[in-house]
């Protein structure tokens, strides 16, 4: 074990923070809030984006599912309810609701999406057009279709997707149902 001894005349000096030390960190502190405080107030529009992801997502599987199970399957937009369904097409709309398709990915079970959850931070459907209605129809190949028992090639359509200042487009292009996001607004 090694001691150390003071020589005399040399006085023990105490240990602490300057002045300029704290003003450093300090300074430093109030840089680093002043990055994190703004992308804190876009969570909101992060919420919508998680919308917007959710309706491509949803399209996408009706879609793939349509070319499956070589069946219709239908996403019936609700812009009075903020939410859309995606049924298997028997026939003409109304679906009944025993054609929802049976999701267990959700934890309604059910293959529906309601933008009324928190979790999209305010998110609305703001505008539907597929053939000038709020259903998009694909047929048992993939391709969207005019209406539910329609066999004519549709004409491609979109759903707006607008909350947090922001509205995105969501477009589905004509025969072949490729999907394309666009921000329209915000």
């Amino acid at each position: 074990m090694r001691t150390t001894t003071l020589r005399p005349g040399l006085a023990l000096r105490a240990r602490g923070y300057t002045l300029i030390e704290v003003l450093v960190v300090v300074t430093v502190l109030g840089i680093a809030a002043a990055l994190l405080v703004p992308s804190m107030g876009q969570t909101g529009v992060l919420r919508v984006q998680a919308a917007v992801r959710t309706v491509v997502a949803d399209i996408a599987y009706a879609q793939s599912d349509a070319v499956a199970y070589q069946r219709r399957r239908g996403i019936v937009f609700e812009e009075d309810a903020n939410k859309y369904t995606i049924y298997d097409v028997h026939g003409d709309a109304p679906f009944p609701d025993e054609d929802i398709l049976v999701d267990g990915t959700r934890e309604s079970g059910r293959a529906e999406v309601s933008f009324n959850d928190p979790r999209f931070g305010g998110a609305m459907i703001s505008a539907v057009s597929f053939d000038n209605t709020a259903i998009l129809t694909f047929d048992e190949i993939g391709g969207p279709v005019q209406g539910p028992t329609s066999t004519a090639p549709s004409a491609g359509g979109y759903v707006e997707i607008t909350g947090s200042g922001s509205v995105f487009r969501v477009n589905v292009e004509a025969y072949t149902g490729r999907i394309s996001v666009q921000r329209v607004g915000g």
